[in-house]
């Protein structure tokens, strides 16, 4: 079918094929709302409301402090990472909920960089993630001449690791552009120069059947309000490799990682496994909303998954060149080199996305001209994408982006 022939009824002949097609009705979403920004914040579930009333009535406002036992509130990191470890191809005893991204990879690099003293570097690449990147930088200003970071354009990054590489930090996919490394060919390729290899989950996690096991990698973190759809400021989530675990040591040593936080002793002794990463009093109301939204996940086919969210961005992206040419693709064309969301540049872009979603199209921008938006397959259809697409047009043909308050921009972009 050529791309100048998607009509809406080719977006609702697709959408009685979808297997998640029922799974809408599991979130909170406004009538006539579009919703492409799932990867930047997901959609509310319907059972997180419930359940967090639940925890503050009965659990919190009735058992009290019991609750930590009763309701096994001191489980909960354990149990949610539990989760997602079977989301992102890892042990149940691999994966932690806690802090946030930033803390998590504060404590991966740290710990890295110390299984291996006599190598200085950490290899990333420029327009990572900044928090990955400012994460590192802070190391630097902290450790001085033990720790710097390098960083190499993808085309260079292989040459750029060696052997004093101690560990390399790459976000599987790009937060802007979309595209997506191939894991497994970078950690062996970390590997065979002896570097450990940390991997950033945040826009793969619920969306992509991503297998950390099966590609060998080390470390890795993600956030939990993206497509895991937590909620805002959501924990995140570690991965430890299990082989590493009897080594690997957090340099947040807080009570929660201590082998017998209620023995009050004096003295550090991090507990085995996964536990030791642990390290304030775990935020029982976040965890909560999480696992609320990691359970609509629980035997989803990941691969299934992917596949109806990749479909849903080649509709978007067919639609797009044919109705909207003056926008060019920042994305990879090919879906097996990026993930559940696609980038476009316009010269005005931040006051078009503000005319959407005054429309009720909800998608972002990315400085400094970058149209995004996400494709989350539990609540996005197809004749959402082909609406989505008319609405777009409309805009751009009309200008409608050009009235003054779609330009005057937002603390939150």
């Amino acid at each position: 079918m050529a791309a100048t022939a998607l009509t809406l009824a080719d977006a609702e002949r697709l959408d009685r094929a979808d297997p998640f097609l029922a799974c809408r009705e599991a979130f909170a979403l406004e009538p006539g709302v579009i919703y492409l920004d799932g990867n930047s914040l997901g959609a509310l579930p319907k059972a997180t409301a419930p359940r967090l009333a639940q925890l503050i009535s009965r659990e919190w406002g009735g058992d009290l402090i019991k609750s930590w036992n009763t309701h096994d509130w001191i489980g909960a990191p354990r149990r949610v990472g539990a989760k997602i470890a079977a989301l992102i191809g890892a042990q149940p005893t691999e994966v932690l909920a806690a802090d946030s991204t930033s803390v998590n990879l504060f404590k991966l690099v740290t710990g890295a960089a110390m299984l291996a003293p006599s190598r200085r570097t950490i290899v990333s690449e420029p327009g990572n993630f900044p928090t990955d990147l400012y994460v590192i930088q802070g190391l630097e200003t902290l450790l001085g001449a033990r720790l710097r970071l390098k960083v190499a354009p993808r085309e260079a990054l292989g040459h750029a690791i060696d052997e004093d590489t101690a560990l390399v930090v790459l976000t599987h996919v790009h937060y802007a552009a979309g595209r997506r490394w191939p894991m497994g060919e970078m950690t062996a390729l970390a590997h065979a120069k002896g570097a450990l290899m940390l991997w950033d989950l945040s826009h793969s996690a619920g969306a992509l059947a991503v297998d950390l096991n099966a590609a060998g990698a080390d470390l890795a973190v993600g956030c939990g309000y993206k497509y895991l759809n937590g909620g805002p400021g959501a924990p995140a989530f570690l991965f430890v490799a299990e082989r590493h675990q009897g080594a690997i040591r957090s340099p947040l040593s807080g009570w929660m990682g201590h082998v017998a936080p209620f023995a009050f002793e004096d003295d550090y002794r991090p507990v085995s496994g996964i536990g030791r990463f642990l390290c304030g009093t775990p935020p029982i109301l976040g965890l909560a909303a999480l696992e609320a939204g990691v359970d609509l996940l629980a035997g989803v086919d990941m691969a299934v998954l992917e596949a109806k969210g990749l479909a849903l961005a080649d509709f978007f992206l067919r639609r797009v060149e044919a109705a909207c040419p003056e926008l060019i693709l920042a994305s990879p064309r090919e879906g097996e080199d990026r993930g559940l969301h696609l980038c476009f540049t316009h010269p005005d872009a931040y006051p078009v996305v503000q005319a959407l979603i005054e429309r009720q199209v909800i998608g972002d921008f990315r400085a400094p001209d970058l149209l995004r938006f996400g494709f989350s397959p539990l609540y996005v259809s197809f004749r959402d994408v082909w609406r989505a697409v008319e609405t777009l047009g409309q805009v751009l043909e009309t200008r409608a982006f050009d009235n003054p308050r779609h330009r005057r921009m937002a603390a939150v972009t």
